[in-house]
């Protein structure tokens, strides 16, 4: 048996899988596969309208939220989201508190003044701030609610920040309970809780559109893409199938809930076992700890391969850390069993026996 945690692309359900393989052979019996069939045929139109309900359902969104399913990684909203929300003379606040967030800095420096309203950046993001200083003229306050490198979660959420809310959400969303009616703009690429890699879940307050004054490319424009419900050019079909398998195990899992409680017990699990082996070195400040992302090290470097190659000869994969930090990343999204956390967590209290 293999134990994929990978950080994404990630671990799929077993059944969405097989759903995929076989609409790729033949969808819904109709002797076409889901990579030939036209996306303005009812076929396709019924699968984007049962998307976008379900995720509508799922999240328990109001009237005020569309929901887009779009091209494009989360890079994509990097720039796309400050493009259509923030003039030139007006400034956004962004926390600092990863790679992640410091990209989507990076790029919304392009369209107008950014503020950073609390950084980690001094401990090497290993916590997240507590303390944000927030102009009342912000157009918008963004952050990334949970930092894949640096294995950094926000659990305390900014509700009462004072302007509009605009989360990323790629690596956390679904997996647990939110008030999601209270964020402006949502996105998540999809290729961790979601779905395969190649589409883009956006939710938009469409209050928060049409008040810029730069002119804004069709295809980047979130007020087109509504007009014609995701279908203003060729969707990624495939891709938006396997997030409609997603949403369906999730609602057949009974909803966010029941995923939340799995996830913190995967979680504790993990962390209980951490805390407990001083071999393992965690510097990620306990209370901003990810639920979905365990980074740590070992502090030799002859420790760590061999680690990874006893990893490797259990079948357990996609443990190693990012490339710009190293170490150790464990991620365990929603599709990850239990099961899987108990195999590595046990290999993990047997190694560092034998090295104790």
């Amino acid at each position: 048996m293999m134990h994929n945690f990978n950080a994404g692309p990630a671990i799929l359900p077993e059944e969405v899988f097989n759903a995929a393989s076989q609409a790729i052979l033949n969808f819904n019996d109709s002797g076409l596969s889901i990579l030939e069939i036209g996306h303005r045929t009812n076929a396709f139109e019924a699968v984007m309208a049962e998307t976008r309900q379900l995720i509508r359902e799922l999240m328990q969104l109001d009237n005020d939220h569309e929901v887009l399913l779009l091209h494009g990684g989360a890079t994509t909203q990097f720039m796309q989201i400050p493009m259509n929300v923030l003039n030139e003379n007006e400034t956004a606040a962004y926390t600092e508190t990863g790679t992640w967030s410091g990209k989507a800095i990076k790029e919304a420096k392009h369209f107008g003044e950014i503020a950073i309203a609390g950084s980690s950046k001094d401990k090497n993001y290993t916590y997240l701030p507590k303390q944000l200083s927030i102009s009342p003229a912000a157009k918008y306050l963004h952050i990334t609610t949970n930092e894949t490198i640096a294995g950094t979660q926000w659990h305390a959420l900014p509700y009462d920040c004072g302007v509009p809310l605009i989360a990323d959400m790629s690596s956390d969303i679904l997996s647990r309970q939110l008030d999601f009616n209270q964020f402006d703009l949502i996105y998540a690429s999809a290729q961790k809780n979601l779905g395969a890699a190649g589409v883009n879940l956006v939710v938009v307050n469409q209050h928060l559109l049409g008040k810029v004054s730069r002119k804004i490319p069709t295809i980047l424009d979130y007020r087109k893409h509504i007009e014609a419900e995701s279908m203003l050019n060729t969707p990624p079909v495939f891709a938006i199938y396997v997030v409609l398998l997603m949403l369906r195990w999730v609602k057949n899992k009974g909803g966010i809930a029941p995923l939340e409680k799995m996830n913190m017990a995967k979680a504790d699990l993990m962390y209980r076992t951490l805390d407990s082996l001083p071999i393992f070195q965690l510097s990620v400040a306990k209370e901003d700890r990810s639920l979905m992302n365990a980074v740590f090290t070992i502090d030799h470097k002859e420790l760590e391969k061999e680690f990874l190659s006893v990893c490797t000869q259990h079948g357990i994969v996609g443990i190693k850390g990012h490339r710009s930090v190293g170490g150790f990343r464990i991620s365990m999204y929603n599709a990850l069993s239990l099961e899987s956390v108990k195999a590595i967590t046990d290999l993990m209290i047997d190694f560092a026996n034998k090295k104790g």
